[in-house]
């Protein structure tokens, strides 16, 4: 049985980590907390600023709800353009299936909302109540006036920090500015304040309480990622066979005089996990890959003049086996990998290609049931037609009508057409045929909508005419 069979094996008989203890995790400076940082910061500067950003005398993302209309920057979309958004869906279930089988989860560890979130409430704890010792002590000592403050102050800062995200969160669904005006007159829709105050309450409960808690008992990730990951895999391994036996020894003793490891033993990698488990009793779904036990674990190798990466990020096989960096990137061009990423990128770009061709309008015709046809002051026959003509762009264009389908077939008012960006017109449309033109019954015609600058934005609809 392989070292990660019996890790899988002892997890699901015994975790490592206590569910029921809270956990300090201990400030860590090193690579990978900088790179953890710049993702806070790449993430939420999109986050909290692009729903600020002006776009044609709008937002720039806007998912409009009462309209029913989403604007992505130019790209207008509406409830027939449904597929798309399960496009999306299916795009990031595969990308998230091929990046954990190349490389485990490195989502969660960087880029999870609840990663990134209880990153930002742990630096103000820190900020506030201390580093790790002086936060424990702080929660074992008596209440005090002291105790009160601090605490007051840290949970002040996390609900005006969640109200704010809970406020940007619903700007995406309702134009932000105007939600601003309305939360600073006090005015505003029922409906929006719930969600403001909802989505706050879910991101200070979430990361302010619930925190590891997320990552070990509740997202359903961390139950079955281990159906993605194989030998293969790059997780955050530690090197028993360099580390093991471990124990504390003096600096400049050659270990292997006292038949002892690498590791000194000092624990400071559990101390700087956030989901509290020991990556040194090998892996567990707790981990979230975030290497804060890297950043540790290589500092303290410096101190003792060890070389780096007793833990590193590594693959099963490459630390049973001694594979060199190169032997892991050449395996992780696996057959489910490659299966994986041929797959993401052919939906991919058969999204991005049906994006890119999209005919910017859509046209309804609705004939009139009030009268299946009728004679004209001119003797013709005549049919009314609803034309409901969806500019589904962001620039104001207009709009040729024209019919097709019976000899003589005419429209009795051919003016064209105004729609606004991202707005529907509506045209009532009179057709009229000569009598005898077609044989009684209906007839197929088809209506062509073209736009009068450019002809590449034309849509042919089908109908019928009746003839008496």
């Amino acid at each position: 049985m392989t070292q990660q069979a019996v890790a899988r094996k002892v997890i699901e008989i015994k975790p490592y980590a206590d569910p029921e203890a809270k956990v300090y995790p201990r400030s860590i400076s090193g690579i990978y907390a900088r790179w953890r940082w710049v993702f806070v910061w790449l993430t939420q500067g999109i986050f909290y600023g692009l729903c600020w950003l002006p776009w044609h005398g709008r937002q720039a993302i806007l998912f409009d709800i009462d309209t029913r209309k989403f604007y992505l920057f130019d790209l207008v979309l509406w409830p027939q353009d449904t597929i798309y958004l399960v496009l999306l869906m299916v795009i990031g279930a595969l990308a998230l299936f091929l990046f954990t089988a190349v490389a485990g989860r490195l989502w969660c560890g960087y880029a999870c909302p609840q990663t990134v979130y209880t990153e930002i409430f742990l630096w103000f704890e820190k900020l506030i109540e201390g580093e790790r010792r002086q936060r424990i002590a702080l929660d074992a000592a008596p209440w005090s006036l002291h105790k009160l403050s601090i605490k007051t102050a840290k949970h002040a800062v996390w609900i005006i920090f969640s109200l704010w995200t809970g406020f940007t969160f619903v700007g995406y669904f309702t134009p932000i500015r105007e939600l601003a005006h309305d939360l600073l007159t006090l005015s505003p829709g029922a409906w929006s304040a719930f969600w403001v105050l909802f989505y706050g309450f879910a991101t200070y409960g979430n990361a302010g309480f619930l925190r590891e808690q997320m990552c070990r008992q509740i997202c359903p990730y961390a139950r079955f990622q281990f159906v993605m990951l194989d030998p293969d895999t790059l997780i955050i391994a530690y090197d028993a066979k360099r580390g093991d036996a471990r124990g504390a020894r003096a600096k400049g003793v050659d270990p292997r005089q006292q038949n002892l490891g690498d590791c000194v033993d000092c624990g400071i990698c559990v101390q700087v996990c956030p989901t509290g488990i020991d990556i040194r009793n090998g892996l567990q779904n707790e981990c979230i890959g975030c290497a804060a036990c890297i950043d540790a674990c290589d500092q303290v190798m410096d101190k003792m003049d060890y070389p780096r990466g007793l833990i590193r990020y590594s693959t099963e096989n490459a630390v049973s086996e001694r594979l060199t960096p190169l032997d892991i990137v050449r395996r992780a061009f696996r057959p489910r990998v490659i299966v994986y990423a041929a797959i993401l990128l052919s939906l991919a770009a058969a999204t991005a290609w049906s994006l890119s061709t999209r005919i910017p309008l859509k046209v309804n015709v609705l004939k009139d049931r009030g009268a299946l046809s009728r004679e004209a002051d001119d003797g013709s026959v005549e049919n009314i037609y609803r034309l409901q003509i969806m500019n589904t762009g962001d620039k104001t264009r207009t709009f040729r009508i024209r019919i097709a389908g019976v000899e003589g077939i005419r429209l009795h008012d051919d003016t064209p057409v105004t729609v606004p960006g991202g707005e529907i017109g509506s045209r009532t449309a009179s057709v009229r045929a000569d009598p005898g033109a077609a044989k009684s019954g209906a007839i197929p015609i088809s209506f062509s909508i073209e736009d009068v600058a450019d002809a590449a934005v034309a849509v042919t609809e089908k109908s019928k005419f009746w003839m008496p």
